[in-house]
């Protein structure tokens, strides 16, 4: 420890080597017991630095630094499909893990302003600022709510069946608790009390695993419902490379009936991925209407994500069409990734060469309504690529609904661990929820997920095919479903509560 007080190098050097070996706990690779060591030697580190208002920014910075650069490497590859974006890869290399590591330097800048000292409320005091700005960083700026710690649980379903309760949020200030609690075996406290933590954090999650556990053994043994007509998820494995060489609409068009398989007796509602035809806009694709009323019959009805020009505004969209692609509902994303579908400053930067990632010069609009998708007597959230991220904030109308329905377009990912992280938010979704979610994505992966994150049948992201659902299981309204985000700060408010008894428990 006294090499680490004379050069700061190797001090974070030794930081930085935190953040990293978090960031495996991460999906794909999902080492949560990685975050038992470093989150305990994050803390120790800022223990030790506390009177140092600037190291403690910089512990908390670099730690973020070291998560956020080895899980988000793959942003770059969106940079490059066009020659124009190459040059910025570096830029955006290393400036998004800088500022998402922001959050963490100014949380631990705060800890070191409130006097912490090797004990129980340092723990608590650490999680509840964590806890705070990582709930911060999920609405400023538009918000990026991506590679929450919570998501190293994402494979042990009994463990995150408490979803249904907590929230995304709220469980990550527990799980960052949890990852800070084996520091305790290196504070000056008596041994009784070293093993009555560790007891209790056994019992705590030995309780949280059957309830689980249970959870989902009753879940077992719920009655199918039959839906009276198919659901067919399409996973096209379209290159995105092919959008940028203008490949024949034609084409593509074939290539989707081909794998969609429609059957004209046969009463289904195909399920395509966000932009599938994102060459054209919906007003051209009218021009292939035989194909569709060749191959399709007016039993079907087809959803597909693209985009739509109205009004002179572009809009990325969700439709229901008929065989005849006739429109029978639509919805306009609500949540546009920065840079990639809209340039922010635009009138100024675009007068520098720039423009949005994805196709074309003009960014697209975002609107404000998200109504539920009406079909054959069920309904839909509709929710278009990375819209499922967002916790809290899917249905915004109090009217029960039966299916989560994402589309989305994966391929801006590469042949990277990002669509695993992407797909990831449907199992939580689902849970927090307590809704089947229907995932059709080019790209990436594929799937029906069950209400209690079991993923029931799924496409890899090398693969094509499609996914056929004749029946589902319900699952009863959630406790986080009715209160959203409010569960959070109650949960803030006990932390808080606690910190107050601590601290006038430390004082006398």
């Amino acid at each position: 420890m006294t090499l680490l007080y004379k050069n700061k190098i190797i001090l974070y050097s030794f930081v930085f080597s935190f953040g990293l070996i978090s960031s495996f706990s991460l999906p794909p690779y999902n080492l949560f017991y990685l975050n038992f060591f470093s989150y305990p030697a994050l803390l120790w580190t800022l223990l030790l630095y506390s009177k140092d208002k600037i190291i403690s920014f910089n512990i908390g910075l670099i730690f973020g630094f070291g998560y956020f650069i080895s899980n988000l490497y793959w942003i770059t590859n969106s940079l490059t499909f066009e020659d124009i974006f190459k040059p910025l890869i570096p830029f955006a290399l290393i400036l998004i893990p800088l500022f998402l590591g922001l959050f963490y330097g100014l949380s631990t800048l705060v800890f070191s302003f409130l006097n912490p000292k090797k004990n129980i409320l340092s723990i608590l005091i650490l999680a509840t600022i964590l806890s705070i700005f990582e709930y911060t960083r999920t609405f400023l700026f538009g918000g990026f709510p991506w590679n929450l710690i919570a998501f190293s649980f994402v494979n042990y379903l009994e463990f995150i069946q408490i979803l249904s309760i907590t929230g995304t949020y709220a469980f990550n200030s527990l799980v960052i608790l949890l990852f800070l609690f084996p520091i305790i075996l290196f504070f000056n406290y008596k041994i009784k009390i070293k093993i009555s933590v560790f007891v209790f954090s056994l019992v705590a999650l030995f309780t949280n695993y059957l309830w689980g556990n249970s959870n989902l053994r009753q879940f077992e043994f719920t009655e199918k419902k039959d839906l009276g007509f198919n659901i067919k998820i399409i996973s096209p494995t379209i290159n995105i490379n092919r959008y940028f060489q203008n490949e024949s609409t034609n084409e593509f068009i074939l290539e989707l009936i081909n794998i969609s398989k429609p059957n004209p007796s046969s009463e289904t509602i195909f399920i395509l991925p966000e932009g599938i035809l994102s060459t054209i806009y919906f007003e051209d694709l009218k021009k292939f209407k035989t194909l569709f009323s060749k191959n399709f019959s007016k039993k079907h009805k087809i959803i597909f994500g693209m985009n739509i020009n109205e009004k002179q505004k572009i809009y990325n969209s969700l439709l229901v069409v008929n065989n005849e692609l006739n429109i029978l509902q639509k919805y306009y994303k609500n949540k546009l990734v920065p840079f990639g579908e809209f340039l922010p400053f635009e009138n100024i930067l675009s007068n520098l060469g720039f423009k949005k990632i994805t196709q074309g010069y003009q960014s697209f609009s975002a609107d404000n309504q998200r109504d539920l998708i009406r079909l054959n007597n069920f309904s839909f959230v509709p929710l278009i690529c990375y819209e499922i991220i967002y916790s809290g904030q899917l249905n915004r109308s109090d009217k029960n609904y039966d299916f989560i329905l994402n589309i989305s377009e994966d391929g801006w990912f590469g042949n990277s661990i990002g669509p695993y992280q992407h797909f990831s938010h449907s199992i939580f979704r689902s849970i927090e929820e307590g809704k089947p979610v229907i995932r059709s994505s080019n790209n990436g992966i594929s799937a029906f997920i069950n209400p209690k994150g079991q993923v029931i049948e799924k496409i890899l992201t090398t693969d094509k095919g499609f996914i056929e659902i004749k029946s589902f299981k319900k699952s009863k309204k959630t406790i986080f479903g009715s209160h959203g985000n409010k569960i959070f700060f109650y949960f803030l408010s006990i932390y808080i509560s606690l910190i107050f008894f601590f601290k006038i428990r430390e004082n006398k």
